[in-house]
């Protein structure tokens, strides 16, 4: 991005198709189309970047997102709703819905050549992986289709596991046009994009999330990577999927601490720069802790179409990307300190959030009355608002020492700051501040 330069963006406006007469054909209930650069986006939002204080603030919209509207019943055909993420000729839709691994032709279309790699691990292998490869060949008999099971962590998450991955995939033989597909949650979905991007210096690769952690988040963007021993995410690249299809299906299966661990990355989008869905959520969390599926397609829809607003416009996180690690940097010392997989992803950003919201507070750059309500409705979805007590201080700044947000020696955060709904990604700040918080939640 170029240094002390302004810009517009437009909130996301989803259009609305009836859906009255459905049929088994895919069809979209709504579409968003997200512009491939800043020159034509309204001023609903405002961004602005210093390049001398390393800031990069994100203003409020005022603009109110849809209500969710009633979803078909069970017995209905999938529908699917459809978000693209614009990046020109390296656009790619996400699809959601009930039930669209039932639509063969929705998986098939992004397929490249006759070959297909499904990584998945041994707890979604037995769930979903013989329903994907019967999607991926239904009325498609030419093309045949391998998998590799990895164990299921994110301990597992490393470069030995990763080969495993390139193990298959050279004796197979697959070749530069096969396509690699991520069966799994966040961890399966970095890893497989990873090796997707290594693998002959680049194939194809779609995602299928099955958590709501990487059905909202992970999986959309183009992030892939594994982790290192001395920080989380370390390794890695920026690599575009075909396409994300998100079957909210296979929620049906997901543990209640899972389930719960994605909610900290639906809450983190109404705090950094959705207030209306932010309050959507607090009216609403209890039917997402339920399950409720018109509740979940909704959340599902509406993160998505913020993660893909952010991408279009940012896509290798010079600056707007960054706002989307809210709590990310406390969270992330707190999974490499207390060790990977003792904590879920999502209860350590949750705890993160926390931080970085009491630190917005001794900055005095948000009201107390926010601070209480992050509190609420993390405390809602049952997620932890403090980190492990065995965190010190010594081990946060440790880790935060080589988190990929440093930049000349500086961290930068990503902090709130005004309004609920506004953030800033900066490293103009008190170091005292972060020091108080640092000592409030750790020991010494």
């Amino acid at each position: 991005m170029a240094a002390s330069s302004s810009s517009s963006l437009c909130p996301n406006r989803a259009l609305s198709v009836s859906s009255s007469s459905r049929s088994r054909h895919p069809q979209l209930t709504s579409l968003l189309r997200l512009p491939a650069s800043t020159s034509s986006i309204s001023s609903a939002s405002r961004i602005s970047f210093d390049s001398r204080k390393r800031n990069f603030a994100v203003r409020a919209s005022a603009a109110p997102v849809m209500d969710h509207s009633t979803s078909a019943s069970s017995s209905s055909p999938a529908v699917p709703t459809l978000v693209e993420v614009d990046l020109g000729n390296r656009s790619y839709p996400i699809y959601i819905g009930s039930g669209l691994l039932n639509q063969p032709d929705l998986l098939q279309r992004h397929v490249h050549g006759k070959q297909v790699l499904v990584v998945t691990n041994t707890t979604i292998a037995p769930l979903y992986l013989d329903k994907t490869i019967w999607a991926l060949t239904e009325g498609n008999p030419n093309v045949k289709v391998e998998s590799v099971i990895l164990p299921d962590g994110e301990k597992f998450k490393n470069m030995e596991t990763l080969m495993k991955v390139f193990d298959k995939a050279i004796e197979t033989r697959m070749d530069r046009r096969c396509t690699f597909v991520a069966l799994g949650g966040g961890v399966i979905g970095d890893m497989c994009g990873y090796a997707a991007a290594s693998y002959l210096r680049g194939v194809n690769f779609i995602q299928i999330p099955t958590t709501v952690m990487a059905q909202v988040d992970s999986s959309v963007g183009g992030k892939t990577g594994i982790n290192h021993p001395l920080g989380k995410n370390l390794i890695g690249a920026f690599y575009q999927p075909q396409c994300v299809l998100v079957d909210t299906d296979t929620l049906n299966t997901l543990p209640d601490r899972e389930l719960a661990s994605g909610l900290a990355e639906v809450i983190k989008y109404g705090l950094i720069r959705d207030a209306s869905f932010f309050e959507w959520q607090e009216k609403n969390m209890a039917a997402l802790m339920a399950r409720d599926q018109d509740a979940f397609a909704y959340a599902i829809k509406r993160s998505c179409e913020n993660k893909a607003e952010v991408v279009s416009l940012d896509e290798k996180e010079s600056g707007l990307r960054a706002t989307l690690n809210l709590g990310h940097t406390f969270g992330h010392a707190i999974e490499t300190g207390f060790g990977y997989g003792q904590w879920l992803h999502g209860e350590a950003v949750a705890a993160g959030t926390v931080m970085a919201v009491d630190m917005s507070y001794r900055l005095g750059w948000i009201e107390d009355s926010l601070v209480k309500r992050v509190h609420k409705i993390l405390q809602q979805a049952k997620l932890p608002t403090s980190p492990p007590e065995t965190m010190t201080v010594d081990m946060f700044k440790s880790v935060m020492a080589v988190d990929k947000k440093v930049a000349d020696g500086l961290l930068r955060l990503i902090l709130l700051k005004g309004p609920l709904g506004s953030c800033v990604f900066t490293g103009d700040y008190d170091r005292q501040a972060l020091e108080d918080t640092l000592r409030a939640f750790s020991k010494l």
